[in-house]
């Protein structure tokens, strides 16, 4: 069982990984950490810790940074893209858990010297914890056993901007710090995860089952289809970004990866992008390929019990 630090910034598409990764056996979820991107960080904590309660899971949260490494957070957050309240504007409840007294940063360095060699985090926000945890101890990194991130556009077209993906842009500094940082890094980015497709007629499906579980994620899920829907008309679903990050850190074989180094570009027009070059040290796995009807069959099979 691969003991994972679970890195997110709660929308609906975290959401949909948070159920995805605490219904596989194959992952010991030891904590979320939350971070700005979707939303703000409190919105982002109180969705984590609702999804929990939802789904009567006991897993600790720890709320992490508020705004990026430099820059200013963006203004709205993504909340044309994931509803006011992050949840596709569902959230009809206050969860009654509270997070956790210690940082999100603390949380990563505690648990990796606890646990040298052995945990997996996998992160599908902007990089600002993760970040900020190997800044304020170095040696982290050498003890972290593997990085799994859904971030970035290396061979494809940004989703921000022509040039970058939403998480990458969101911090490009502490996305830079953490690509070039050494550490073994999967990159599961738009190469792969805008070929993963979640379709609308699985919400029927959920909807008749007779689980609260169901039939909250229908009607969350129902609100980014249809953004998909007004911005890719005729899709007829949705994407699974951060859900096939946790796929891929259950099952590598999801996916054929590329050695490279990535760079992140931090000024100019093309803040944001993701560069790739062969030729440079240190390199991350970049995700190329993806077995998208195996991995959403999967996943299907998993995210609602």
């Amino acid at each position: 069982m691969k003991k994972v630090i679970f890195d997110v910034d709660t929308g609906i598409d975290d959401a949909l990984a948070m159920a995805y990764a605490l219904n596989s056996p194959e992952l010991q979820v030891l904590g979320f950490t939350t971070c700005f991107g979707n939303v703000s960080v409190e919105e982002a904590t109180r969705n984590t810790l609702a999804i929990l309660e939802l789904m009567e899971k006991s897993v600790p949260v720890y709320a992490g940074a508020a705004k990026p490494l430099v820059r200013e957070p963006r203004e709205g957050y993504a909340k044309r893209v994931h509803g006011e309240d992050g949840l596709g504007n569902v959230l009809d409840f206050n969860p009654t858990t509270k997070a956790e007294v210690m940082s999100a940063a603390d949380f990563i360095i505690e648990q990796v010297k606890k646990l040298p060699h052995e945990i997996t985090i996998i992160a599908v926000g902007p990089l600002t914890n993760l970040m900020l945890a190997i800044q304020k101890e170095p040696e982290i990194k050498s003890l972290i056993k593997e990085v799994v991130i859904m971030g970035g556009a290396v061979y494809v077209p940004g989703n921000k901007t022509p040039y970058a993906e939403a998480n990458i842009i969101t911090d490009p500094e502490a996305a830079e710090i953490v690509l070039s940082s050494g550490m073994p890094i999967t990159l599961v980015g738009l190469d792969v995860t805008l070929q993963t497709l979640l379709p609308k007629s699985t919400l029927g499906k959920w909807r008749e089952t007779n689980s609260v579980v169901a039939q909250f994620f229908a009607n969350m899920t129902e609100f980014y289809m249809d953004f998909y829907e007004s911005n890719y008309p005729g899709i007829g679903g949705c994407g699974l970004h951060d859900p096939l990050a946790v796929g891929v850190a259950i099952d590598s074989s999801f996916v054929e990866t590329k050695t490279v180094n990535v760079r992140v570009i931090t000024e100019g027009e093309e803040v944001g992008k993701t560069v790739p070059n062969l030729e440079v040290e240190p390199k991350v796995q970049v995700c190329t390929e993806v077995d998208a009807d195996r991995f959403v069959q999967h996943f299907l099979e998993r995210v609602i019990k």
